[in-house]
């Protein structure tokens, strides 16, 4: 499942290492699976895709979801594209981090005027650069950073090196994966009588408080099933400000869910919650 990010400016080379990177895996019995920019290009003028940003984020978008397609199954994924925008990178750490894998990153460091010299020297005109285009992509590129953990470890690749591949593959295979953090993990409930029952109370909480609004209490209101009275110091709340809230709640709990998930102290908590919520 181990990810390979390729980057570096336009006609740098990229394809190049790809191919090599998949021979050489292939020789190790490895499966590999090149994500390539130009299949996603899918027929459209890649210099057309560069001169539209609406375009060019939607290749991105197919690049990631083919790439994540690929990382669920026992296969190194090298994606051979620009990758130049860091936070594009940063999206692809997150994803490999979510798939509890390995990531490494290729850069294909080459001057620019070389770079060109090779576009210029591409038989296929529909693999040409255009100028325009070309020192575009120039100057968009921001090169990767070994300081960043999204393009670490980083291997920096001149056009006459030869690929350490040892080092690659140590990485990728005896490397531990980073551990995925909770904004990149999903934590459903376990039970789902307790989800069930958690809405249906939480429910029922606010339709206390409601009720206890049209009678005239505006703190200290009793509720069903909890020790701790519900106040409101800031006045009273409408009833899309308390749906709002509950759906913070439950959204909080199903990310955080209690190990005992002891459904009576559901009210406890959810009134603590509102108390705090409505006093910041």
């Amino acid at each position: 499942m181990p990810l390979v990010i390729i980057t570096g400016l336009p006609s740098s080379g990229k394809t190049s290492r790809a191919n090599e990177l998949k021979t050489f895996f292939d020789s190790q019995n490895k499966n590999v699976h090149i994500v390539s920019e130009s299949d996603a290009f899918e027929g459209t003028e890649k210099n057309s895709v560069y001169k539209n940003p609406a375009k060019e984020k939607e290749v991105r978008g197919i690049l990631k979801s083919r790439a994540q397609r690929l990382l669920d199954g026992d296969s190194v994924v090298i994606l051979d594209a620009g990758n130049y925008i860091k936070g594009y990178r940063y999206e692809l750490y997150c994803m490999s981090k979510e798939c509890k894998t390995t990531q490494i990153t290729v850069h294909c460091q080459t001057a620019s005027g070389e770079a060109w010299s090779w576009n210029q020297e591409r038989t296929n005109n529909a693999e040409k650069y255009t100028q325009e285009v070309h020192d575009a992509l120039v100057m968009r590129y921001e090169a990767p950073d070994s300081r960043n953990r999204w393009d670490s470890p980083l291997f920096t690749v001149l056009s006459a090196d030869c690929l350490p591949t040892t080092e690659i593959m140590e990485c990728l295979f005896e490397r531990k994966a980073p551990p995925p953090n909770k904004s990149t993990q999903c934590q459903p409930i376990s039970s789902t009588n307790f989800l069930y029952e958690m809405d249906k109370i939480t429910q029922n909480v606010v339709s206390e408080i409601l009720s206890a609004y049209k009678i005239g209490a505006e703190s200290n209101i009793k509720i069903k099933g909890s020790s701790i009275d519900f106040s409101s110091p800031g006045g009273v709340l409408s009833a899309p400000q308390l749906a709002r809230l509950r759906r913070q709640f439950l959204s909080y709990t199903k990310m955080n869910p209690p190990r005992d998930e002891d459904i009576s102290a559901i009210p406890v908590h959810f009134v603590q919650f509102l108390n705090h919520r409505v006093s910041e």
